[in-house]
């Protein structure tokens, strides 16, 4: 049996027709290359339907156009954390745009108990909609290369983000951490290759997949996850332990550059 010091990474590169579970201590990432950590972010107005959505905005330093990564906040709302992941995607060389998704709501409150509850009477369909505005805004920026999308998402958004790319068949990756899978049925419209992001100590959301698993292998989508070991739920955020953490963000960005600067 595995010990807590023991990564676990199951792969579900199933385009193959094939399911492997393999168990290895966690290999230091090859560094990546140099980028200038001077970014330039702002907010921004994103038209969606008849409202407007504020969104956190964040270009790297680099000469040519770059791939963009949508970022979905937590339950919690548009939050520091979120504006951090935002500003570090652009220091790894990604034009990175997170909506505050409660902006027809009157934007994130200050209390996390109300964000809970207007995060939670958000209605599906007009979440596509709304992130279908920000895809469609960020890749008309001069400074992005429009067929060259992802989307990350954390703990609620982890959800909306791999239900996201059972809607949007033009992204071309998805990063789910710590978030709930859709249905079968859904997961069978996805397109985009993805990575996941989940805590040993988190039964609630890991309870889930197993069936995540089983459509994946039924449908062959090129679905792969990590469970990082002796850390709870919001681990990037928390950062109880800084070391996984980084190991986590590393193949993140390692995956992220893979899928879309190739």
């Amino acid at each position: 049996m595995p010990t807590k010091a023991v990564r676990r990474t199951l792969a579900l590169t199933l385009g193959a027709g094939f399911l492997g579970l393999v168990v290895a201590t966690t290999p230091p990432l090859r560094a990546p290359h140099p980028l200038s950590t001077d970014v330039h972010a702002e907010y921004v107005k994103v038209p969606s339907g008849r409202d407007t959505l504020t969104a956190y905005l964040a270009y790297p330093e680099r000469k040519d156009r770059a791939p963009a990564v949508v970022v979905i906040h937590e339950v919690l709302g548009m939050s520091d954390f979120i504006r951090q992941v935002t500003q570090q995607l652009a220091q790894d060389g990604f034009v990175a745009i997170a909506p505050d998704l409660l902006s027809r709501r009157g934007g994130t409150p200050a209390s996390p108990d109300s964000a809970r509850k207007l995060v939670a009477a958000l209605d599906p369909d007009s979440l596509t909609r709304d992130l279908d505005a920000v895809a469609l805004y960020v890749r008309r920026l001069p400074a992005v290369r429009p067929e060259r999308l992802g989307v990350i998402g954390f703990c609620w958004g982890g959800g909306q983000s791999f239900r996201y790319a059972t809607n949007n068949p033009s992204l071309r990756a998805f990063v789910v951490c710590y978030g709930a899978g859709p249905d079968a049925l859904a997961i069978a419209r996805i397109r985009a290759r993805g990575l996941g992001v989940y805590a040993e100590q988190d039964a609630r959301i890991n309870a889930g997949l197993p069936d995540v698993g089983q459509a994946v292998r039924t449908y062959h989508k090129d679905y792969r996850y990590t469970i990082y070991p002796g850390v709870g739920h919001a681990f990037l955020r928390t950062r109880e332990r800084p070391a996984v953490a980084d190991s986590a963000w590393r193949a993140i960005t390692a995956f992220l550059r893979e899928s879309l600067e190739r």
